[in-house]
């Protein structure tokens, strides 16, 4: 892979501010091929004094970096199956603010977008009230049918495309070195997370995906008690702009404020939780960001979320499994759990249900034991995801990114009512969702689902086979005459290899620099 100057340049910057918050400290050497312990020895020599190996070293060094390292680290904190349970709870502390780019600036990409002036678009269009790396917020008054209303404005930030392409470019150059000259490294799957984080802001940067979020999951919960979303303006959205309606009531990051306004805290805290499970395991489509600054309370008590540009999504599959181990964990049925593991093909089959049983119950006891404010549901589920490893369970990235939320929902329940029992909380929601959907009648509509899905596959079969036998034919002619290469051909293929040989061997020296072995 061809490292550029630029790609040179700020690798070696983002190298250097690591190594000078004292991340490359915490590093093992003999993790570390000779050559590159030399590097880390180099590397800590250029640590602050009094810089630490922690978590918060790496918060401090991604902050420093740049937008694209920040967002790095908040999509990291959603898997600690790559960071690590520490690294990854320290990252959730990375806050993603930055500096508004001006009304003025905002005005302009509003009238490229829509065409026209900024005054036939809104009656009023205010100051920026928030900036992150992405976008920033502005307040504006719409004139609609029944009268004047106040309206959120979330306008992209100029260029913000190019300089993420930019810097994910830098991360696929370490992500492939990684893979290539590390065992861990291919086993943590590095370019796929860079390929997930990429394709996850390719999607927060086009705000009618969001405005489509949004628009989903106010529907979702339209006859829910608990919580609902704002509505989309969508005469007033492009893939650059994202207008929504003004929301009136207090943040749950201002418990006092919240508390002030009548509000039961407790009854809150119930509905937190409640809304979360309910959202990932009847709908299988939940809000992925449920922090405070995300979640208001309005004048009637019901929860309302806002931002929805990190979503996550279940199967009816993983739905099933999240309901059956939540419930066997409840009623203290680790054989079952066992099962549905071994049901849904997360384990292996040359592992013993009754082995994987027995681990499950050194998770499960200690539960029922202890205080009802020191239960966590989504520490269970990080010990489940530990154990699971054990019995060879591959990394099943929607169970991960449901844990990491169900971590910051917890919180944010906890906050408002720190006794707040997980599992009285959680028993109706997951015993509710079992009896409707694996019950008698649940059974029955699944068999009709499978008869279904049996004659599609059957009207399929002759094509399928017909695709065969010429597949089948193809390969057999090939066979027989042999398969050449020109000579143009193989020369090529030698330049190829030894430039990427040449640039690899560089990348390494970069590895070193960005730790990738310290993300454990």
């Amino acid at each position: 892979m061809l490292i550029g100057f630029g790609h040179f340049f700020r690798l070696a910057r983002a190298g250097y501010i690591l190594a000078r918050e004292g991340v490359f400290k915490s590093v093992d050497p003999a993790l570390l091929p000779v050559p590159l312990q030399f590097l880390l020895r180099f590397g800590n020599l250029l640590a602050k004094p009094g810089a630490g190996g922690a978590p918060q070293a790496l918060v401090r060094a991604f902050a420093q970096i740049g937008p694209s390292y920040v967002k790095l680290g908040q999509f990291l904190a959603t898997r600690p199956d790559v960071v690590g349970g520490e690294i990854a709870d320290a990252l959730t502390a990375l806050q993603d603010r930055m500096e508004p780019f001006g009304r003025q600036a905002a005005v302009e990409i509003i009238e490229k977008a829509f065409g026209r002036p900024i005054d036939q678009i809104f009656v009023t269009f205010g100051e920026p009230v928030a900036a992150a790396s992405i976008a920033q917020v502005h307040t504006a008054r719409v004139a609609y049918p029944d009268g004047e209303r106040k309206v959120a404005v979330k306008v992209l930030r100029p260029d913000v495309e190019r300089q993420f392409r930019r810097d994910f470019a830098d991360m696929y150059i370490l992500a492939h070195a990684a893979e290539r000259f590390s065992s861990e490294g291919r086993r943590l799957r590095l370019i796929q997370v860079v390929d997930t984080l990429a394709r996850s802001v390719k999607l927060e940067t086009d705000f009618r995906l969001e405005a489509a979020a949004a628009s989903e999951f106010r529907d979702n919960v339209a006859d829910d008690a608990d919580i609902r979303a704002p509505g989309v303006d969508w005469d007033r959205t492009t893939r650059e702009v994202l207008t929504l309606e003004w929301i009136v009531g207090a943040p749950l990051s201002d418990i006092a404020r919240v508390a002030a306004q009548g509000h039961d805290l407790q009854d809150l805290g119930r509905k937190v939780l409640q809304s979360f499970l309910r959202t990932a395991m009847r709908d299988g489509f939940f809000h992925a960001d449920m922090h405070q600054g995300n979640l208001f309370v309005d004048r009637k008590g019901r929860l309302v979320a806002i931002d929805f540009g990190i979503m996550g999504r279940l199967g009816l599959k993983e739905r099933r499994f999240l309901a059956e181990i939540l419930f066997g964990f409840i009623t203290r049925d680790y054989k079952r759990v066992a099962e549905v593991h071994f049901e849904a093909g997360y384990v292996p089959p040359v592992h013993s249900v009754e082995e994987f049983s027995q681990a499950l119950r050194a998770i499960g006891e200690p539960l029922h034991t202890a205080n009802a404010q020191d239960i966590s549901m989504a520490r269970l589920l990080t010990l489940l995801f530990e154990v699971t490893a054990l019995f060879d369970m591959r990394t099943r990235t929607e169970l991960v990114l449901l844990q990491k939320t169900m971590v910051v929902a917890e919180g944010v329940a906890r906050s408002l009512d720190p006794t707040l029992n997980i599992w009285k909380t959680s028993d109706p929601v997951v015993r509710g969702w079992i009896a409707d959907n694996l019950g008698p009648q649940a059974k029955l509509e699944d068999a009709g689902r499978a008869a279904v899905d049996v004659a599609k596959f059957a009207t399929r079969l002759p094509k399928l086979l017909a695709d065969a036998e010429t597949a089948v034919e193809t390969l057999a002619a090939a066979g027989s005459k042999g398969l050449l290469l020109s000579e143009k051909s193989l020369e090529g293929l030698a330049r190829a290899r030894r430039r990427a040989d040449r640039w690899f061997m560089l990348a390494v020296v970069l590895v070193a620099l960005l730790a990738i072995h310290w993300m454990r």
